[in-house]
């Protein structure tokens, strides 16, 4: 098994990640790590965030760059309200219920 792991900004582009990945007979699972942008510049060892808002990084996620949040994900990890290891366990679980499922309908 590969497990490849994007970060996709737009509707569109993870619409047609899924779609390729269908079409290829590939297994595809979206996953939304929805993490409140209080979070996630609390978790921001290099300070990116406090840069993107002085205006030292242009089109950073979530300070001048939209993000569109996924409506129709397998599985949505609220990283502010769970543990890392509660976080990688949903996904572990996730792997285990559908992969074993995708590749026994082969």
């Amino acid at each position: 098994m590969q497990l490849l792991i994007m970060c996709i900004l737009y509707t569109q582009d993870r619409e047609l990640a899924r779609r390729l990945h269908e079409e290829a007979g590939l297994a595809f699972f979206e996953c939304f790590v929805n993490a409140p942008l209080e979070i996630c510049e609390s978790r921001d060892p290099k300070g990116l965030y406090k840069k993107a808002r002085r205006g030292e990084i242009k089109g950073f996620t979530g300070i001048d760059q939209s993000y569109e949040e996924p409506e129709n994900c397998e599985l949505v990890i609220r990283s502010g309200e769970m543990s890392v290891d509660e976080c990688v366990q949903s996904v572990i679980s996730l792997l285990q219920q559908r992969v074993c499922h995708f590749c026994l309908s082969d």
